[in-house]
């Protein structure tokens, strides 16, 4: 049997066995390869890393969007950077009060790609009318950006080409003009056990630009290694100390059907383990 070996670590890996291969090709950016894996269903991978299955992919894309949005509550204009899955803009969606939602992707082949073979991540979002599609350098776009949102997701590939211009600190400063008042920054930021360089990188990163920045987690199977980390940024510090009370009336409210969310997992997913805390405060020094 064909199987498919995850490249992200040196000494570390996960192996997936390959039922059948529906798609893979060298985009002008990156390797692409969506493929059957018994356990898991559809699997994409860029790059020989592994980015979304069909099993497991409501965890990253329900808590990267639901924890910003819930938290600010009168979200308006979202701006997604990366996320060609689709996943992203269908938790996005859910959201009825949210008036404009844009999407930046660099590589278009992954979203065609993707609303083939993938169908069930996007789940007619990219039909949405309040949805934009931009193809272009998600650095790039905030750099020239005049517009503000009151959300921006990166959802990003690992800080290596093409997703490293979006880890830096320029790439943080412009999101930060991108923003509303009280307008809230996320990131997909890697498991900080087997990445925590990068956990530490981006705290440093974002502290000069946000009178609040921290992280949030959760727990993604195919995100191997321990806890995937989420940073959060913004300048409004109440927002991310939102009581479970709070939350809970605005999720009864909008009435949004989740299968990993919850309000009780959305104030539980700011306690940091130590480790990542330690961390953190020896990185400040």
């Amino acid at each position: 049997m064909k199987t498919y070996n995850e490249t992200l670590y040196d000494s570390y890996g996960q192996q997936f066995s390959v039922d059948k291969v529906y798609f893979e090709n060298k985009t002008d950016h990156q390797h692409l390869i969506i493929f059957e894996n018994a356990k898991f269903g559809r699997v994409m991978a860029l790059d020989g890393i592994i980015q979304t299955t069909e099993a497991d992919e409501f965890i990253y894309h329900e808590m990267l969007t639901h924890v910003p949005l819930m938290a600010h509550n009168d979200v308006k204009r979202v701006l997604i950077i990366g996320g060609g899955d689709g996943g992203m803009l269908r938790e996005v969606c859910k959201h009825d009060s949210v008036e404009q939602i844009t999407q930046v992707e660099i590589d278009a082949q992954v979203i065609d790609m993707c609303k083939q073979y993938l169908p069930g991540h996007s789940a007619g979002a990219y039909e949405d009318p309040r949805v934009n599609i931009i193809i272009d350098d998600g650095a790039n776009f905030v750099r020239e950006c005049k517009d503000r949102f009151d959300v921006i997701i990166s959802d990003s590939t690992d800080p290596i080409e093409p997703g490293d211009v979006l880890f830096t600190s320029e790439f943080y400063a412009n999101c930060k003009k991108c923003l509303t008042e009280s307008g809230i920054l996320v990131t997909q930021n890697g498991v900080a056990y087997m990445q925590m360089d990068e956990v530490t990188t981006t705290a440093k990163r974002l502290q000069p630009y946000f009178l609040d920045h921290s992280f949030y987690t959760a727990a993604v199977p195919t995100y191997i290694g321990g806890i995937m980390t989420f940073a959060w940024a913004t300048d409004d510090t109440a927002l991310r100390t939102t009581s479970t009370e709070t939350i809970t009336q605005r999720f009864e409210t909008k009435n949004i059907k989740t299968r990993y969310y919850n309000p009780a997992i959305h104030v539980a997913s700011f306690a940091l383990p130590q480790y990542i805390l330690d961390a953190l405060a020896t990185s400040a020094q």
